[in-house]
């Protein structure tokens, strides 16, 4: 509500004195103060300009001049014509004459100013009466404490003094405007409070009550708009008593008091109360204490600031401060500054701190004439500033979802950025916000702005958005009285002492009067608020001396001949609107409804206003400036109405009014016969009369309510909000039948709930479930330290942050302690999509957890199980419990589970749910509560479900897991993994993060972030560290792994197996020599070859029908294709090379042959190349390495992606077409190359079936060379592995199953799939020779090639429809080194006709790039 900033400011006096001033009093309206010390009395002018104080002393001369006069530069318009400029702009030079002085025999203990006279109370125990002008006989009356009659309550009063007043007087008091009687502290610490029963204060007209069970009071403040006495005590509380309007006695409403829960060092230790003082809109409540010290309450107890803590208390290294004692304090204008006095003690002391400090200078710099002039320490006036809520004077701002705090001179607000404020998750549309005048302010596509501004604008940043307001309107119309902001958070106005000023976000700029007569001629009365684009303001005009009702266009001239005036018949007090309508409460207590209309009839848009209602509320409000606020809402308590006729919720139906912090309903009577709407013409609708009121709710200080309606959140949007101090917040909820089911008779259509919440609520976000408030944070300044720190040194520099808190759970909780689970479920669903439900389920188990399980008795009917049951209706359930568990200390872990059930049992829902994460979570619970065997179990089977879903992240936890139960290392538990993989990654992590030149070897690979310990998958030699456990466990991890590999490799999951070696660190090449003649073997050949073109996304080859003319025989364009070709060729020649996580192990096998697969796969790889250098007279190596230059114009895309088969097209095109621009090449050419390309897989599947036929090679896994190189088409493949058959080591069953694998393929070929036969036409040769080699010989017809078919092949893989290609047509002379992949994409993209360049260009183009980089990701 009120917050403090910066640092106080310092006032220092002109007159040098010793004296010190102890009281310090404001006028009424707080532009002039008085500050009193024992022979001086000086006034201050409140306004403060460029850092120094207007100050008029008592001994001035007045002959017409002013002290100080505002200086203007030449040719500016506010010159002296402006009215009024001699009474504002200039200090006055006050002289003050020495009156007749009245004796009244006895020291004055109080004075309290009243209309006509002046109350003196007297230490002899009379209260004297003084008329102002001291004159005649008529001008003094006194009466006796001990004449006048106090009782508990008025009823009781039976006439004759009814306590004991000897020798007591009154020591401080204070007059209540609207309760009509003084607020009397007396000596003997008593509290009192005395009414006259008529106009005149005389012995038998006055009657006192005093409050019961107090006699250590010590100071009274009074606030006038609350009805409220504020008695300060010696026990360092503040009790806070309102008089009971029917027996009349004082009751006590709150205490303001420090709590130990935030203040245990000083909450006892204050000393009594010193002062207490309300602000001048008496929302908030300043006290200080003899012990020193500031503390500022809400109206109803909410605490905001204290300085007795935190940095206040204390400095940067520790050390405790001693607080600043205070003698006297005032409110300034507006309650933007609060004057201090501090202690004489105080100032004595650093007086004289500063003279030694001062001697000891003189000292050390003698050659120095003299230091300059201390300043005195007499007029030490601290000035300490605030910045406020909208709220506070100007309650129209609660329909809105900013915060809006104003200081003297800048507004601070919580909108967001422009472009966010489209960007809502849920937009929702309002006719309101819709401007046809073409402003910059919205959107221009988007002419219905979204209302809810939502939770990335709201909540994006901690920062306001800070609005200086314009120094030439605060010149002269000082201090800002109100400030209000639009619906969309992107328009300003403030009204100052006169006129108006309006400010928009889009344009940052303000606007201003630009007749400053007009401005100087309105001043704002009873507030504005935005409407639509239009200022609505209530005011009074001072040229016709009415007040009027003004509508000022936003995007118009801010001028009087723009603006539409509607003539008002008594002053306004409040204003609000509500969609159309506007709503006016007037100082006769009377309410008017006005319905606003838009017109655009003339060139500026104007509003026309009519009256449509007007409601006499005198016979319950005793007087108008009771009312703090009034507002119009769409809030009934029957909601079944509204469920018959859903427009009229929409409609304006109840009048809320806060009468002094009781909340007062006024809604429409529908009792009578309702007439349809189709019924009554439009020009005589007549509004129904109000019911009379009825009070929803006390100690409100704030209401909150929306005009919006959402059908999926009723309960939110149709709610009722409010503020009521130190009891928190209250949410008057509809309850409706579920599915428009009859409610229950029983049932109550709304239902009061309170729930406390630990901001001050500034702004509700109705539909994200969310208050807006602020706070006071303190910044330490270590530069003014030492024994000469200034007093003002001695606070810390004060900001006010933003902050917001989730309300949802303490709604659902309350509804279930209620036993009202539907209604509760109703309104948990509808805001199940928020982001932050989760963390409202966890709120509502801890919350209640805590309370329970720690609750000293027993409880006889706990929430817990009820909350439990609650939850499981959400699929979160089980990460919110096993997340509130882990975040509670684990004594409560017993009490949790016996209500949500066992820990096991909710393990293994989770993993059935496969929420792999979340079962890892209940894995740490079971680690506590189980036995290390129980742990074990569980941790295995979620290991195994991990591997099968590719969680690779959760399964190198679950391995070190594992390890660590095994070594006993229980301290250090796996934390959750907090994000997830994706459960199948599309490439080999292994080649993240990697640099690799075609020279090194596979010793020198480096293994990056997956480097793990070798330790999990060493399948032979000793154990490294030698300790039986750990070799155990590591043999109990691998066998794990092995079992899930052998799984994969049964499944023909050859992609899956890679990804698994890659992210575990697992050593395949070692683990396959073991299982190369046992569980590595190809059983079915065909379907082996289609579930890899499957898992690689890899396309059929496909024959058309038209390929025996190919383009490609006549070679013309064969030179550059190869050409182009070979440099990615090159590179895949190193994933023959060097490609394993770690250096391959020497196999166990007394293989011979074998130990040449690694040279001989490169040796294969150099004469694949220069089988196609005969083409390309110039080739280079390529080497692999991070990402550098060009290269990402087309680096491949990332390898986790599964379906991302196009992702580097444009790159790749751009990568052929750098040099060859001027290509032209025939359709059929075209068509051919562009075929011959598509039929390649993507990038990715290239280098992964690369990466696995080097290891099956090194392993020795033959068959599975063979099905991968059937797949990439690789004669070379074909050929080496044909020649290691003949090798006498190869067991002859692996001999078999490749003949008869081939054999299946070729049938199947014929068969079903053409595209294979002229590969298998190339690799003829050879296979004629593995028959003859046999001892069965096979027919060679069945390799001759047949008649080309026309017909296309079965398509099977995914894209080969959409891609018909040849790739036959080569003949005889088709170099073979055409195989090996490209670096183009899959799919059929038809190529761009400059894709080539022609044969010529071939060298330079070889020149030009060199050894291009490559990455693969």
């Amino acid at each position: 509500m009120y917050f403090l900033t910066g640092w106080p400011r310092r006032l220092l006096c002109p007159l040098r004195s010793q004296e010190e001033p102890f009281h310090i009093r404001p006028s009424s309206q707080r532009f002039y103060f008085a500050v009193l010390s024992e022979t001086q009395l000086s006034i201050w002018f409140s306004r403060t300009a460029k850092g120094y104080i207007l100050l008029f002393d008592v001994l001035g001369g007045g002959d017409g001049k002013s002290l100080y006069e505002p200086v203007y530069p030449r040719g500016s318009p506010r010159v002296r014509v402006t009215p009024g400029y001699k009474e504002e702009q200039c200090a006055p030079a006050l002289s003050l004459e020495m009156k007749k002085p009245v004796d009244l025999e006895a020291p004055i203990t109080s004075l309290q100013s009243l209309q006509e006279d002046l109350l003196v109370c007297t230490a002899d125990g009379y209260l004297h009466v003084l008329h102002w002008d001291g004159l005649g006989s008529n001008g003094r009356k006194a009466v006796c404490l001990t004449t006048i009659p106090f009782s508990l309550d008025l009823q009781s009063a039976r006439g004759g003094p009814s306590l004991d007043l000897e020798g007591v007087h009154i020591c401080c008091m204070e007059y209540c405007v609207t309760l009509d009687g003084f607020a009397a502290v007396l000596s003997d610490g008593r509290l009192g409070f005395i009414t006259p029963l008529s106009n005149t204060i005389t012995t038998d007209q006055l009657q006192g009550v005093w409050a019961a069970d107090v006699n250590d009071g010590t100071c009274v403040a009074v606030n006038n708009k609350y009805r409220l006495m504020a008695f300060g005590c010696a026990s360092g509380s503040v009790l806070v008593y309102m008089i009971d309007s029917t027996t009349g006695s004082m009751q006590l409403s709150h205490k303001l008091e420090l709590t130990p829960k935030h203040f245990p060092d000083v909450y006892n230790k204050t000393g009594p109360v010193k002062l207490i003082c309300w602000s001048p809109d008496y929302s908030v409540a300043m006290v200080t204490w003899e012990c020193g010290g500031l503390s500022l309450w809400s109206v109803f107890g909410a605490h905001l600031i204290c300085t007795l803590g935190e940095d206040f208390a204390y400095r940067s290294d520790g050390t405790k401060k001693d607080p600043v004692k205070i003698s006297s304090m005032s409110w300034g204008a507006e309650g933007y500054h609060l004057w201090v006095l501090p202690n004489k003690q105080e100032r004595q002391g650093k007086e004289e701190e500063e003279e030694q400090q001062q001697v000891e200078e003189e000292e050390e710099k003698e050659e120095e004439m003299a230091s300059p002039p201390q300043p005195s320490l007499q007029a030490g006036i601290l000035q300490f500033q605030f910045i406020k809520s909208a709220l506070t004077v100007n309650p129209c701002t609660s329909n809105q979802e900013q915060v809006l705090l104003h200081g003297e001179d800048r507004l601070y607000l919580t909108c967001g950025d422009l472009s966010q404020v489209h960007s809502t998750s849920e937009p929702h549309t309002h006719p309101h916000l819709n401007p046809h005048d073409g402003s910059p302010l919205h959107h221009p596509s988007e002419p219905d702005s979204p209302l809810s501004q939502g939770l990335s604008t709201l909540l994006g940043h901690k920062h306001w958005h800070v609005v200086q307001i314009h120094s030439t309107y605060l010149e002269s119309n000082w201090p800002i009285r109100f400030a209000a902001i639009d619906t969309a958070g992107q328009c300003m106005a403030v009204a100052g002492r006169r006129g108006l000023a309006h400010y928009s976000l889009c344009t940052r700029k303000w606007k201003l009067f630009g007749n400053v007569t007009q401005e100087q001629n309105m001043t704002v009365t009873g507030g504005l608020a935005w409407w639509k684009d239009f200022v609505v303001v209530a005011c009074y005009n001072f040229t016709d001396q009415q007040e009027q009702l003004r509508l000022y266009q936003r995007s118009s001239n801010l001028d009087n001949a723009f603006a539409s005036v509607t003539k008002l018949h008594s002053d306004t007090l409040l204003l609000n609107v509500f969609r159309d309508m506007v709503i006016l409460f007037r100082a006769d207590c009377s309410i008017c409804l006005y319905s606003l209309e838009r017109r655009n009839d003339s060139p500026h848009p104007t509003a026309s206003v009519e009256l449509l209602q007007e409601v006499s509320m005198s016979r319950y409000i005793p007087h108008p400036a009771l009312v703090v606020s009034v507002t119009l809402t769409s809030v009934r308590t029957e909601t079944g109405i509204t469920l018959k006729a859903p427009q009229q919720a929409c409609m304006a139906e109840s009048i809320m009014l806060n009468l002094a912090g009781q909340l007062i309903m006024l809604q429409r009577d529908r009792s009578g016969p309702q007439v349809r709407e189709k019924e009554t013409p439009a020009n005589n609708k007549k509004l129904l009369p109000f019911c009379p009121p009825v009070v929803l709710a006390q100690c409100v200080e704030n209401v909150w309510t929306t005009c919006r309606s959402n059908r999926k959140k009723r309960h939110l949007l149709e709610a009722l909000w409010l503020s009521c101090g130190e009891a928190g917040m209250k949410v008057w909820l509809p309850l409706f039948p579920r599915d428009h089911r009859k409610p229950h008779s029983f049932l109550s259509r709304r239902i009061m709930l309170p729930f406390h919440i630990n901001i001050y609520p500034l702004a509700v976000l109705f539909e994200d479930a969310l208050v807006l408030g602020a706070t006071n944070e303190s910044v330490l300044y270590d530069g003014l330290q030492g024994s000469s720190e200034p007093l003002e040194a001695l606070f810390p520099y004060c900001t006010v942050e933003r902050t917001s808190q989730i309300y949802l759970h303490h709604i659902l909780r309350q509804l279930l302690v209620r036993n009202l689970g539907e209604q509760a479920l109703m309104l948990a669903q509808s805001c199940a999509s928020l982001p932050y439900f989760p963390h409202v389920m966890e709120l509502m188990v801890h919350v209640v957890l805590e309370e329970e399980a720690t609750s000293r008795e027993p409880i006889p009917d706990p929430l817990l199980p009820t909350v439990a049951k609650f939850i499981t209706e959400f699929p979160l359930f089980l990460q919110t419990i096993v997340h509130c568990a882990r975040k509670t200390e684990y004594a409560l872990w017993n009490y949790l589970f016996a209500a949500v059930g066992n820990p096991k049992d909710l393990f293994e829902e989770c993993l059935m749910a496969q929420d792999l994460d979340t079962a890892a979570s209940y894995l740490i619970i079971l680690q506590n509560m189980e036995v290390p065997a129980v742990s074990r179990q569980h941790a295995t089977l979620l290991f195994n479900t991990a591997l099968e879903h590719g969680k690779w992240d959760l399964c190198r936890h679950m391995i070190r897991f594992l390890k660590a139960i095994g070594s006993g290392e229980m301290e250090t538990p796996p934390p959750t993994p907090t994000t997830q993989e994706p459960s199948s990654t599309g490439g080999f992590e292994f080649f993240r993060n990697r640099s690799i030149s075609l020279s090194q070897s596979a010793d020198g690979i480096a293994t990056g972030k997956f480097n793990l310990q070798k330790t999990f998958s060493m399948p032979s030699g000793p154990c490294v560290k030698g300790r039986d456990a750990e070799c155990a466990e590591n043999m109990y991890i691998d066998m794990m792994l092995w079992r899930h590999a052998r799984h994969l490799l049964e499944q023909v999951r050859l992609r899956d197996l890679g990804c698994f070696s890659a992210q575990l660190g697992f050593e395949l090449i070692g683990w396959l020599c073991r299982e190369r003649n046992r569980v590595a073997r190809v059983e079915d050949f065909v379907s082996a070859l289609k579930r890899l073109h499957k898992d690689f996304l890899w396309p059929f080859p496909v024959v058309p029908g038209g390929s025996i003319s190919s383009p490609l025989k006549n070679g013309r364009c064969r030179t550059v294709l190869s050409t182009r070709l070979l440099k990615s060729q090159s590179a895949d020649s190193l994933l023959n090379s060097a490609m394993d996580t770690a250096p391959p192990q020497a196999a166990s096998t007394s293989h011979t042959w074998l130990d040449g697969l690694g040279q001989t796969s490169k040796d294969m790889d150099a004469a694949s190349s220069a089988h196609s250098n005969r083409h390309s007279p110039q080739t280079h190596d390529a080497f692999l390495s991070l990402l550098t230059n060009k290269v990402e114009e087309y680096s491949v895309g990332s390898a986790t992606d599964l379906t991302e088969t196009s992702s580097v097209v444009d790159g790749d095109w751009t990568m052929v077409d750098e040099n060859s621009s001027t290509l032209s090449l025939s359709q059929a050419e075209l068509e051919h190359i562009s075929m011959q390309l598509a039929n390649k897989g993507p990038h990715k599947s290239q280098v992964q079936l690369r990466y696995l036929l080097h290891v099956f090679m090194e392993a020795g896994c033959l068959e599975w060379c063979v099905v991968i190189g059937l797949i990439l088409r690789d004669v070379n493949v074909i050929k080496q592995v044909i020649g290691f058959l003949d090798s006498p080591e190869v067991p002859p069953e692996t001999v078999q199953s490749v003949r008869g694998g081939l054999l299946a393929v070729d049938a199947w070929v014929s068969a079903d799939c053409l595209g294979y036969k002229p590969f298998l036409n190339l690799i003829q040769p050879q296979l004629q020779d593995l028959m003859d080699a046999a001892a069965e010989q096979v027919q060679a017809e069945a390799f001759q090639p047949g008649a080309q078919s026309s017909k296309l092949g079965a398509s099977e893989g995914p894209g080969s429809a959409a891609a018909p290609r040849t790739e036959d047509g080569r003949g005889a002379a088709a170099p073979p080194g055409l195989a090996p992949p490209s670096l183009e994409p899959a799919g059929s993209f038809p190529r761009p006709p400059c894709e080539d360049g022609p044969p010529e260009q071939t060298e330079e183009q070889g020149e030009d790039e060199g050894a291009y980089d490559c990455t693969l990701s």
